[in-house]
């Protein structure tokens, strides 16, 4: 992985995250440059920089949220993306889910997993963070659902979420989607075309 690799980091919490991760091939095809997938804890994030969600920023602001709705609208149209379904368990606690995609590293699944968790969360939404339902929804995608959840308690991977979640705060980051090539960071899924042009070289 080359240093010029745009990283993304995020959290299966995060609905614009997954519009990101639907963007992404397309981007990579264009652009010949792979991104960096790191798993981060939104909670974490959002607890070390004193930032809320939005569901609870944009609420009761006039116009804000028929704003955020616009610029959904068009993300996925200029991207050509599915829409995600709304979780109706939303928030969903997604502490478990990302530890399982540490896991899935070290266990060579990563690429799978991270497409299956996300489809759970957005595309036929599940209750994630009851661990049966992520089980057999994991375990549906071709995953041993049980093996990842169990190692998703291990020692090491639970330090490996904490210490990339630090390492994208130490780096400015304060919310899902961030993606950072080389020093500089951009935040929110309508860079991405910043991102690439950024990775083009234009």
């Amino acid at each position: 992985m080359s240093s010029s690799a745009p990283q993304f980091m995020f959290d299966f919490g995060s609905p614009n995250a997954f519009l990101s991760h639907e963007a992404i091939p397309a981007i990579e095809a264009r652009t010949g440059v792979k991104f960096e997938y790191v798993p981060i804890l939104l909670g974490g994030i959002f607890k070390a920089t004193n930032n809320k969600s939005p569901a609870e920023t944009l609420a009761g602001i006039k116009n804000k949220r028929e704003f955020h709705a616009l610029e959904t609208e068009r993300f996925v149209r200029r991207f050509q993306v599915q829409p995600y379904v709304w979780n109706p368990f939303f928030p969903v606690n997604t502490l478990n889910l990302m530890r399982a995609a540490v896991a899935a590293q070290l266990e060579g699944v990563f690429e799978k997993y991270v497409d299956a968790a996300f489809h759970h969360m957005w595309i036929e939404p599940k209750k994630m963070d009851d661990p049966e339902v992520a089980v057999k929804a994991l375990t549906a995608s071709g995953l041993d659902g049980a093996k990842l959840l169990t190692r998703s308690q291990e020692a090491d991977v639970k330090a490996k979420l904490i210490e990339n979640t630090q390492n994208a705060v130490e780096r400015g980051a304060f919310g899902s989607p961030t993606f950072f090539v080389g020093k500089e960071m951009f935040f929110g899924k309508e860079q991405l075309r910043e991102v690439e042009e950024m990775v083009s070289g234009k």
